[in-house]
């Protein structure tokens, strides 16, 4: 569920309450035509932040009042629109700086600033008093829960924010009047993105702009919509102060969901410390343009240099976890089966980066490749010169005759490389096999076998049981497939030639277990993608489902946002009911899974982030796909 917030900052007049109040309507009816859901307008915009003196004025804190009637009248023809803005408010002989909170012809509350600044450039002590209050707005359809907190609350070493996010609010907005200085605005925003990140929350910052007074001080206009540490949208000081983005409540209430020290004991109840509750108008749910894509590559950053900073700290992860559990175990090589493929192209180069942290040569990484029924010679030669240009030791052992010999131990035919028995038993034995081979080799070696599988084809069990399954350190786990590639070509990028060439050839190379004899061309039959589906969809199924926690049809809704122009609705759903199939039932596979380094924030290791039964039923999430669970 998305809530779209917008952070404006209205051009004014200092102390012209009427004028103020036609420029936050104006503001408001821009609201209301970009359907946005909230609008936080800065600190003290309907009298000017910098009225100095004036504020002890009674002719100006009753316009103040008068000016914030005509704004909750006019929000009367604007439903579905929560406004945010500030004023000076007094009360039993006493002057607040206050947030006013209303929509739809309604006052909702006010909240009262916390912490009043009294030094430097700012004295506000002199006409405002500080109080702490504790409100939470409600939606009445629970979309979101909303607090505020002004200016200088943020500031403070602990923040009327952090109490407000543990009792429930999962978005924050802070009218705010913060004058520009060099370097402020970086820190701004480097403080409002890291208390979204911190408090698990959408944090909306409207500061004030353009029409303050100038005497001692400067004001841009920045604004700033975080959510959980990324900023969704910013307005630089000195442009159009306006920040619009939509607020993912649903992901937010996941990740809060899973942290079981977000709420702290006694101080995660509203109830338990004295919060008020007001209930306010939901949100108008009309159709609307999203304003945030769907990235359909979730684990690949689509900034070049992000993607290529992101693929050198995974190969760095990747080879410390390798470094140290060969330095622990003891182990003289590292023991790789070589297939000319993706995932062991990673392990192979993972493995090399490992030996140099450990300042031993390459040849301490044995590679073996294991040809047998469905061994191309493309892949064949792609693994041999792979292991020549990085150095390390190649060796070829033919398992063809040994697994005819098991085949036909089990009173099957030996002439197993016809199709006809190209069953499930047929392929595993060769999974078996080698990984026998390789198991007994690093015996006879003093090393241990490096595992290659991604975290893609453990979402999919597509691994043969105590096969490829079965390794010593499976240096891949956390990587998914999609990421795979592109640390590959990050790898290719950045050598030379013939390892350049070889990484080049093994990237356009169909994925495949070669477990299938090859055409009579020697071409790749056997394609994984044409058997399970599209790694790229089952990628992004993976992550909303795990890292984001999201409903079936929530992810088949944005793979048809993200995908919609590449894959029909109905190929779309056909492989996400697969992937749902897949993952529940191959569950068994991942609870046993080898070590290996957690380089994401997916992951399945049974000992860390994944823990799920084996027995568990898929129904209820193929019921959703169908429809059954939902309301005609």
């Amino acid at each position: 569920m998305y809530v779209r917030v917008a952070a404006a900052a209205p051009p004014i007049r200092v102390a012209d309450c009427a004028y103020n109040a036609g420029q936050c309507e104006a503001l408001m009816q821009r609201a209301a035509q970009k359907r946005v859901d909230l609008l936080c307008l800065p600190e003290l915009c309907i009298t000017g932040y910098t009225c100095g003196d004036l504020f002890l004025q009674s002719a100006l804190i009753d316009e103040a009042r008068s000016a914030l009637a005509r704004l909750v009248e006019a929000s009367r023809a604007l439903p579905g629109l929560t406004v945010v803005a500030g004023l000076p408010f007094s009360t039993n002989g006493r002057l607040f700086n206050v947030a006013a909170v209303f929509g739809s012809g309604a006052l909702f509350g006010v909240v009262p600033k916390a912490n009043i600044p009294n030094y430097g450039e700012f004295y506000e002590r002199r006409w405002f008093d500080p109080c702490a209050s504790r409100v939470l707005f409600h939606s009445e359809d629970d979309a979101f829960c909303l607090a505020a907190e002004i200016c200088e609350d943020l500031w403070v070493p602990v923040q009327p924010s952090a109490f407000h996010a543990a009792a429930g609010a999962n978005i924050i907005v802070n009218p705010s009047a913060s004058d520009e200085l060099i370097g402020k605005a970086e820190y701004r925003r480097a403080l409002v993105a890291a208390q979204s990140a911190r408090l698990v929350c959408a944090y909306v910052y409207a500061g004030a702009g353009r029409g303050e007074s100038s005497t001692d001080m400067v004001f841009g206009g920045h604004c700033l919509v975080c959510e959980n540490g990324a900023v969704l949208a910013e307005a630089p000081p000195f442009g159009d102060a306006w920040a619009e983005a939509d607020v993912d409540v649903d992901a937010l209430t996941h990740d809060r969901r899973r942290m079981n020290t977000f709420n702290p004991p006694n101080e995660g109840s509203a109830e338990g410390n004295g919060y008020t509750h007001i209930r306010i108008p939901p949100p108008e749910r009309a159709v609307r343009p999203p304003l945030r894509s769907t990235d359909p590559y979730p684990f690949v950053p689509k900034d070049e240099r992000e993607k290529g900073e992101r693929c050198e700290a995974i190969l760095d992860m990747q080879a410390s976890g390798l470094a140290t559990r060969l330095e622990r175990s003891g182990a003289q090589r590292a023991l790789i089966g070589v297939s000319g493929g993706l995932d062991s192209c990673l392990a192979l180069l993972v493995s090399v980066r490992a030996m140099d942290r450990l300042s031993r040569p390459a040849s301490d990484v044995v590679a073996v490749t294991m040809p047998c029924f469905g061994t191309t010679q493309r892949t064949r030669s792609n693994a041999e010169k792979l292991c020549s240009a990085l150095g390390v030791e190649f060796r070829e052992i033919n398992v063809t005759e040994p697994v005819e010999a098991h085949l036909r131990s089990l009173g099957r035919s030996s002439k197993a490389k016809g199709k006809e028995n190209a069953d499930v038993v047929y392929e595993n034995a060769q999974a078996r096999v080698r990984t026998l081979t390789l198991m007994d080799l690093a015996n006879d070696l003093g090393g241990i076998v490096v595992g290659t599988g991604d975290l893609s084809e453990l979402a999919l069990g597509w691994a043969t049981y105590n096969g490829d399954h079965m390794s010593m350190y499976g240096v891949n786990a956390g990587v998914p497939k999609t990421l795979v590639r592109h640390i590959v070509r990050h790898v290719a990028d950045g050598v030379g030639s013939p390892l350049s060439e070889v990484l080049g050839d093994i990237l356009a190379t169909p994925v495949s277990p070669e477990l299938l004899p090859p055409s009579e061309d020697g071409e790749i039959l056997q394609r994984t993608e044409d058997i399970v589906g599209p790694y790229e969809l089952h990628d992004f199924f993976l992550y909303h489902m795990v890292r984001r926690g999201r409903s079936p049809m929530a992810i088949y809704d944005l793979a048809l946002s993200a995908w919609g122009g590449l894959y029909e609705p109905d190929v779309i759903m056909k492989w996400l009911k697969v992937f749902y199939r897949r993952f529940f039932a191959q569950q068994f596979k991942r609870s046993c899974l080898p070590d290996g380094p957690k380089v994401g924030s997916v992951s399945l290791s049974p000992r860390g982030d994944w823990r799920m039964p084996s027995d568990a039923s898929s129904e209820a999430w193929l019921r959703d796909l169908d429809g059954a669970s939902r309301p005609a």
